[in-house]
C-alpha cells in the first residue's frame, strides 16, 4: 500500500514540474510576442516609410527591399529585446550574447525574412490582398518560426565553447 501511495505522490510531483514547465515556457513565449510586437512595429514602419516616401514607384524589387530594410530594423530591436526581456532566465542565456549566438539569431531571422518576402509575394502579387494586411497574416506566421528557432538553436545549446565574445 506504501508504495502505490509514493507511486501517486511521486506520480502528482512530476505532473506538477511539468505543467510549471509548460507555465514558464507560455510566459516567455507570451513575452516573445510582445517583443515581437514591438519588432513587427519597427519593421512595418520601416516598410511602409521605404514603400510610401523612399522607394514608391511600385516595382516588386521595390516591395522586396522595403521589406528588407523593415526586416533589418525589426531584427535589431527584437534581438536587444529577446536578451533583456525574453530569455532573461533562461539556462543559457549568454550563448545568445556571443558572436556565434547573434550569427545564429541572425540566421534564423533570414530564414524568416525570406519565408516573409516569399509571403508577401503571394499575396500582394497572386492573391491581390493588400500590403499591411498581407505582413500582418506573413508576420504571424514568421513569429513562430522565428520563436521556435531562437529558443531551440539560440538559446537552448548548450553554449560550450560558444561565449566568443561577452
Amino acid at each position: 500500500m506504501m508504495t502505490i501511495l509514493f507511486m501517486a505522490e511521486a506520480l502528482l510531483f512530476m505532473e506538477k514540474q511539468t505543467l510549471d514547465k509548460y507555465i514558464k515556457l507560455f510566459r516567455e513565449f507570451f513575452r516573445y510576442a510582445v517583443v515581437g510586437g514591438i519588432a513587427f512595429l519597427a519593421d512595418s514602419g520601416t516598410l511602409f516609410v521605404f514603400k510610401e516616401f523612399i522607394l514608391k514607384g511600385g516595382s516588386e524589387i521595390e516591395l522586396f527591399l522595403s521589406t528588407a530594410a523593415g526586416f533589418i530594423a525589426g531584427l535589431l530591436i527584437n534581438y536587444i529585446l529577446s536578451l533583456v526581456f525574453v530569455f532573461k532566465h533562461s539556462e543559457n542565456k549568454n550563448s545568445g550574447k556571443s558572436a556565434m549566438g547573434f550569427i545564429v539569431f541572425t540566421v534564423i531571422g533570414l530564414i524568416g525574412l525570406g519565408l516573409t518576402e516569399l509571403g508577401m509575394y503571394v499575396g500582394v502579387y497572386l492573391l491581390n490582398l493588400h500590403y499591411i494586411l498581407t505582413k500582418i497574416i506573413v508576420a504571424a506566421l514568421v513569429l513562430v518560426w522565428n520563436y521556435c528557432g531562437r529558443k531551440i538553436f539560440v538559446f537552448g545549446r548548450s553554449g560550450k565553447g560558444e561565449n566568443v565574445s561577452q
